[in-house]
């Protein structure tokens, strides 16, 4: 499975935390915690590629690329 760069953010419109995966279209997921958004979004891009190779849609290779900290000093 190719590795995907995965966003994690606190939605207080939510009161949440939100995953998401910007190669995969509509691709995200909530949790309570950090640690829950993550776990549910791995399971919603299993699905998603799993229904893309179904239907025999494009799969696309990762573009997005986390930033690496150098850290300071």
């Amino acid at each position: 499975m190719n590795k995907y760069h995965i966003n994690i953010f606190y939605s207080a419109e939510d009161e949440g935390f939100i995953a998401d995966i910007p190669d995969l279209k509509f691709c995200s997921a909530f949790g309570e915690t950090p640690e829950k958004a993550l776990a549910e979004v791995m399971i919603a891009q299993k699905l998603w590629l799993e229904s893309a190779a179904e239907a025999n849609r494009d799969i696309p290779e990762p573009k997005y690329k986390p930033m690496i900290y150098q850290g300071v000093g």
